[in-house]
This record gives structure tokens, C-alpha cells and sequence, in this order.
């Protein structure tokens, strides 16, 4: 209502604010005592607006304009009476400082702010809108960093949902295979069961004669399309004295003998196990996934959200489980990738922006035929870079942070080992690599790169790990962990 203009609920006739206003049919209101007074003088049923004729000697109540009008009233009062004092009736014109409150000319002579200082109450005013609009300001970044952290919710939560599903779908797809599996070898063995039946039917001549004397009994169309067999049936037996031969019964043990066991043997034989499985929601929006979570290739950005675990410069992913303790080793498949990094990642080390602190290193660099390499200014300010980083200075500004990185990379036919205390070291490979075995001893320190496919070892990092380590993973291309078989030894 304050905001509202006073003349919105003035009668045209007295040009004050309305007092029990009626409403004529013409839609124009008046205050009920100015309109009676008016028709009085008149002697017409008229409006004093537009002249219309009234056809009602007693015009209703416009009770929305009623209610509005008092509620203007008690707000005009009560702004008011908060002008003046409380004490004294006068009008507030000073604030002192001392209180920090209104206060009107007699209450500065009185005792209670005697030797206080004021301030003339629109200046005082002024000048706490100030600190005010100062105050104000934090509160507005902070509320534009809610709504900021607001959209990144509601991306979460929707890409939540998105993974749900895709889960869901997995699951029931995985689920899917076995119950395919299971189907297939009940019916394997129900046939195998149904095999045996028939072989010791044919050699039991009781069930040989049994079986001819129900044919004996079928209809001649059904019998004379048997008829040979019976009589072949009927034979056998009478070659040799009839006896009850060895092994005539169903071999049950054969068919239920660790039925389970044999089937869940069997079972492991066709299902894949991963060592290592990677955790999407550390992977860079770079990179995709496989379904089983075993495999990751570069491509096309996509939308994900920027949750704390996820690499958001490099093109990163961490494997799901990180290791404090124990021997543990991982075959990564790397192909024909012309570019990858493995290795394994503090759990402490950051994961957004530049997380090479104090290092420059030559990542890639593709030489073309009949193209002298090194001539791209770029590429001089790179290796100056490089060597810059190998001061004692920055090595020991890099011994300094958080982040430790166990590595080995490839780049295009180079290949180079790095730690924290040895950022880049290029190593000599005799033949390229298809499959690279990652092996970390936590408890001795120990972290070993070899080729399972020549049993060659290339590099071995030692440094004394303190904190839980995960397997670290950088490509350019795509790269796979391989399965591992699975052996059940019986006690």
C-alpha cells in the first residue's frame, strides 16, 4: 500500500481518501456521505463523473476499495506516529550516535543523552545506508555463488538420474547373460539326463516288450509306421539269455554330483574378471567409458558435472579402488595409442586445473616426413620450459606441494618415467609395447613397469608411500585393462 499513489483512492467529490465507497453501475466510486449529499442537491439519480443515469436509489458497497482504504489508513497513521517521539509527541529530526536511535530536540537537553553526539536524522540515514549497501555487497556475491552452486545441484542431480538408468540397464543386461546361461545348461543337462533314459530304455527287455504291446495297441496308421522298429526292438533281447545287465539304472550321481559347483566352474570360465575397474566420476569430460568400466578412449567434450573428484584440465581417470597395502598389478592394453600415461596418483593430489606443480614437460610432439622436428618456436619455448624445470629451485618448490604422481608415459616413440623427485626421465625401449603390466609393491615402495608379452621390464619407481595410491590413467587415444583368469583351488 505505501508504494500505491494516494489519488488511486480519493473521491472525485471530496478529493479524500474514501469513506464507506459505493459503486454505481457506470463502475465509478464515491464516498456513500458525498454521493447522498450530491444527489440531495441535484435532485438526480446522476453520476457527478459521466452524467450516466443510477438505476439504484442505493448503491452497494465497493468492499475491495474499502478494505484498501483502511488499509492505507493504518499504514499512513502508524508512519506517522513512528515519526514521533514516544516520549515527547515531537517530530524525530536527530539521531544519536551514542544510542544509535531517533531522538526529537527535547530528548537531546534531557539527562539520558546528556554529552551524547547527533547527527541530523537524514544524514545519519544516509550514512548507515552506506555501511549498509557495503554490508551488501559480500551478500550479493555470495548469493550469485549459491546460485551458481544452485545450477551445479540440479546438473548433479540430473545427471544422478541419468546414471541410475544406466545402471539399471547394465544390471539387467548383465543379469540378462546369465539367466541365458543358466537356461542353456539346464537344458544341456536335462538333455544329457533324457539321453541316458533312452539308452538304458532300448537295452531293458521289459521295456522292450512293454513298448511293443502299447504299439500293439495304437491305431494301424501309427502302428505300421513302427512296425520294423519293434520287431528289431523285440529281437535283441532274444539273442542272448535275458539278464539284468550292469549299469541299467539312471547314473544320478553323474547328473547331481556338485551340480552347483560344476555349473558355477563353468560359469567363471565365461565371465570376465577385471583386476582394476575405473571410476567414471573421476573421468575428464573427454573421456568415455566402457559399459564394464574396463576401457576408456578420447573424444568429443561432454557435459558432465564438476564434481570435486573429477579431472577437469587433464584428460584423467582414476581407477575406483586405491591401494594402502598390499602387492597389486594391472595389465593395460595401449595398442597403437600415440599417445598414454600410466602410472599411479596420491589420494591427496588435486584433481582441478594444472596439477603438474613445478614441472614442464614435452607431452607430444609429431614429426612429419621430410619435416625437421624442433623447429616450432613453441616447441624451443617447451624444451627451454623443460630445462627451466630441472633447476634445484623448482624441483624443490615441486617437492613442496601436495601432489604426487608415479608415472610412466609414451609420446609418439618417446618414452619418459617421472616422479616428484625425478620429473622426467626418458627411458630406452627396444620395441614398442602392445600391453604395459603396472605393478605396485605399496609396502616395499616399489612401482614397476614391464611388457608381459616379452617379459621385458622397462622402469621401476621407488619412493615410500604414506597415503593410500590410486591407478592413474592419461591418454590420447584408448586404452584397455585386461582381464585376468580366475583359478579356484579346492582344500
Amino acid at each position: 500500500m505505501s508504494s500505491r499513489p494516494e489519488e488511486d483512492l480519493c473521491c472525485p467529490l471530496c478529493h479524500d481518501v474514501f469513506i464507506d465507497p459505493v459503486v454505481l453501475t457506470c463502475n465509478h466510486s464515491f464516498c456513500k456521505g458525498c454521493l447522498k449529499s450530491w444527489w440531495t442537491k441535484k435532485q438526480l439519480h446522476d453520476c457527478p463523473v459521466c452524467k450516466r443515469r443510477s438505476s439504484k436509489e442505493f448503491p452497494p458497497v465497493n468492499l475491495v476499495l474499502k478494505n484498501l482504504c483502511e488499509c492505507f489508513l493504518q499504514e499512513r497513521d502508524q508512519s506517522a506516529s513512528e515519526a514521533l517521539c514516544t516520549l515527547h509527541s515531537e517530530e524525530l529530526q536527530l539521531f544519536c550516535l551514542d544510542h544509535q536511535q531517533p531522538v526529537c530536540h527535547i530528548c537531546r537537553e534531557s539527562e539520558t543523552h546528556n554529552k551524547h553526539s547527533f547527527m541530523p536524522i537524514n544524514e545519519a540515514a544516509q550514512v548507515l545506508k552506506e555501511e549498509l549497501q557495503t554490508s551488501l555487497h559480500p551478500l550479493k556475491e555470495k548469493l550469485e555463488y549459491f546460485k551458481e552452486v544452485k545450477v551445479k545441484f540440479d546438473q548433479t542431480a540430473g545427471h544422478l538420474k541419468v546414471q541410475v538408468h544406466r545402471t539399471e540397464l547394465q544390471i539387467k543386461k548383465q543379469f540378462q547373460k546369465l539367466h541365458q546361461f543358466l537356461e542353456e545348461e539346464e537344458e544341456a543337462r536335462m538333455a544329457a539326463l533324457r539321453e541316458e533314459d533312452e539308452q538304458k530304455f532300448e537295452r531293458n527287455p521289459a521295456l522292450s516288450v512293454r513298448a511293443t504291446e502299447e504299439e500293439l495297441r495304437a491305431e494301424d496308421v501309427s502302428f505300421l509306421h513302427n512296425d520294423k522298429a519293434a520287431v528289431e526292438r523285440l529281437q535283441r533281447p532274444l539273442l542272448e539269455d535275458p539278464q539284468l545287465p550292469s549299469g541299467a539304472l539312471i547314473d544320478q550321481a553323474k547328473h547331481l554330483g556338485n551340480l552347483t559347483f560344476n555349473i558355477w566352474s563353468k560359469m567363471k570360465d565365461m565371465v570376465p574378471y577385471s583386476p582394476l575397474i575405473l571410476d567414471p566420476n573421476t573421468a575428464n569430460p573427454n573421456l568415455f567409458l566402457s559399459e564394464d568400466l574396463t576401457s576408456v578412449r578420447r573424444g568429443e567434450y561432454q557435459k558432465l558435472p564438476d564434481n570435486p573428484e573429477r579431472f577437469d584440465n587433464f584428460c584423467s581417470v582414476l581407477g575406483s579402488e586405491g591401494f594402502n597395502s598390499g602387492t597389486h598389478s594391472w595389465d593395460v592394453q595401449v595398442g597403437d595409442s600415440t599417445y598414454w600415461l600410466l602410472g599411479v596418483l596420491a589420494e591427496s593430489a588435486q584433481k582441478k586445473g594444472d596439477i603438474w606443480s613445478g614441472l614442464w614437460i614435452m607431452d607430444y610432439v609429431r614429426t612429419f616426413p621430410n619435416q625437421k622436428p624442433w623447429i616450432n618456436s613453441d616447441v624451443r619455448c617447451k624444451l627451454r620450459a623443460r630445462t627451466i624445470a630441472h633447476t634445484a629451485g623448482d624441483l624443490e618448490e615441486y617437492r613442496k606441494s601436495r601432489y604426487d604422481l608415479r608415472r610412466i608415459h609414451f609420446c609418439d616413440g618417446e618414452y619418459y618415467a617421472g616422479s616428484p623427485l625425478d620429473p622426467h626421465t626418458p627411458l630406452r625401449v627396444q620395441k614398442k609395447p602392445r600391453r604395459v603390466r603396472v605393478n605396485l609393491d605399496w609396502n616395499r615402495g616399489e612401482l614397476l613397469f614391464s611388457d608381459p608379452d616379452t617379459n621385458t621390464h622397462i622402469h621401476t619407481c621407488t619412493h615410500t608411500f604414506t597415503e593410500r595410491m590410486f591407478p592413474y590413467f592419461d591418454i590420447g587415444g584408448e586404452v584397455k585393462i585386461l582381464p585376468v583368469k580366475v583359478c579356484v583351488t579346492v582344500e
